[in-house]
């Protein structure tokens, strides 16, 4: 699963989001990677976080806060 999103502000940026099932080798767990490239470059992006699949749910979570006191504000 892959998804690119147009990056807000910026003239070719874009937010990549994948799923990467053993990104550091066979002992590791899956994860989300999120990638921002300004260039458009989604194969090679200048930022990038990797959170383990059992974390999302709180990430998201936390995500969704800041948008709700964002909106307030």
């Amino acid at each position: 699963m892959s998804k690119t999103i147009t990056l807000s502000g910026t003239k070719n940026g874009v937010i990549s989001i994948t799923k990467i099932d053993k990104p550091y080798g066979e002992d590791s767990g899956p994860v989300a990677s999120v990638g921002i490239s300004l260039a458009g470059d989604v194969s090679d992006p200048e930022w990038k976080v990797h959170i383990p699949l059992e974390n999302l749910d709180e990430v998201i979570q936390a995500l969704q806060d800041l948008k709700g006191s964002a909106e307030k504000n």
